[in-house]
Order: C-alpha cells, then sequence, then structure tokens
C-alpha cells in the first residue's frame, strides 16, 4: 500500500530548492508514499468576504489537499519566517472546509543558509496549532536542509550522503505515525 501525500510547496519560485528536495523524495520513496506536489502559486487572497465563494484555484487547491492521505509540508524561509503566499494557503484552509484537520502530516524545509528553514519551521508549526487547523504533525522529526545547494546536483538528486539516510530515517517515522493515526481513528 502507498500513502497518498500532497506536498504543499512553499515556494511560488520556478527554481524552488523545496520542489527540487520534494521531487527527489517522490521518486526515492515511490514504493511506499506517492507524493504528488500542490502549489500554490495562483491562490487568491484569502479574505473572510469570499470565503464562502472561493476561486477555482481555491477549491481546487482544497480539494487537492483533502484528497490525500497525508500532507507534507516544503517550506522555505523568507525574512525568518513562512512565504505570505504559504501563509495565505494555511489561511484558506482554515475556513469552511477544514481539509488539514486530523491530517497526518510532517514537514520539510531547504535553504541556501546554514540553518535550513528552522525560524519559518517554527512558525509554521505554531501556525498549524490553530484548532481550525489541528493536523497530526509527525512529532521530533524536523528535517532542515541548509545549504542545500551544496547537496543537490544537475539533475536534482540529494548527494549528501548523511541528509538522505536522515530523509530515510524519517520517511519510515513518518510511515508509523501515519499507521498510528489511521489505527487509532478507526479504533474512535
Amino acid at each position: 500500500m502507498t500513502i497518498k501525500v500532497k506536498a504543499v510547496i512553499g515556494s511560488t519560485s520556478s527554481t524552488s530548492y523545496n520542489l527540487k528536495v520534494v521531487e527527489f523524495m517522490r521518486q526515492r520513496y515511490a514504493d511506499r508514499l506517492e507524493i504528488m506536489p500542490v502549489f500554490i502559486n495562483a491562490l487568491e487572497p484569502y479574505s473572510t468576504d469570499a470565503e464562502n465563494n472561493p476561486s477555482e484555484d481555491v477549491l481546487d487547491f482544497k480539494k487537492e489537499v483533502a484528497d490525500s492521505d497525508a500532507v507534507l509540508f516544503a517550506v522555505p524561509e523568507y525574512n525568518f519566517s513562512i512565504p505570505g503566499q504559504l501563509k495565505n494557503a494555511i489561511d484558506w484552509m482554515s475556513r469552511v472546509d477544514l481539509v488539514l484537520n486530523n491530517k497526518p502530516t510532517f514537514i520539510i524545509g531547504a535553504s541556501m543558509g546554514a540553518l535550513g528553514s528552522v525560524r519559518a519551521q517554527q512558525h509554521l508549526r505554531e501556525i498549524l496549532s490553530n484548532p481550525n487547523l489541528a493536523p497530526a504533525i509527525l512529532p521530533q522529526n524536523e528535517v532542515y536542509i541548509g545549504s542545500v545547494h551544496e547537496k543537490l546536483d544537475e539533475a536534482g538528486n540529494i548527494t549528501d550522503e548523511a541528509t538522505v539516510a536522515f530523509l530515510d530515517l524519517v520517511v519510515d517515522n513518518f510511515i508509523k505515525f501515519y499507521e498510528k493515526e489511521k489505527a487509532a481513528a478507526a479504533a474512535n
């Protein structure tokens, strides 16, 4: 059984390192995770005036997230926090159709800086703690890929063995976490 994972790409850049990492993960773990990137570039700004009648782009985005077994957030760091467009996407998910509620979720982040999006991920975890979002986030498996530009080859493969080994461990931990969450939900 493969787990259908929608990967919310937090960057709108066409050369996103986070997208490259997600693509690497999509190929490497294809036997266990069916990872499909979900893009946030076209989402209109969230407004309470539009929340009950959002654009097709917003409806499609929320449908993509809802139609998954799990969610992966791939988050870069912009000015010590998450990108504004990612916050906008999360705001849409926090209203009307609560598509993240109890959904098994994990987070990765890559940046050219040494810290690998650590501050952005702290902010993301705080935002996701909102009861209207409330995904089931994999604990104690933070993935901060610093100096990512030095760890990818031309084809987008991660060449740093320690990073690959850590991703392998986190994916294994996420699969166990997912199975535990699904079993708990079935018991209720």
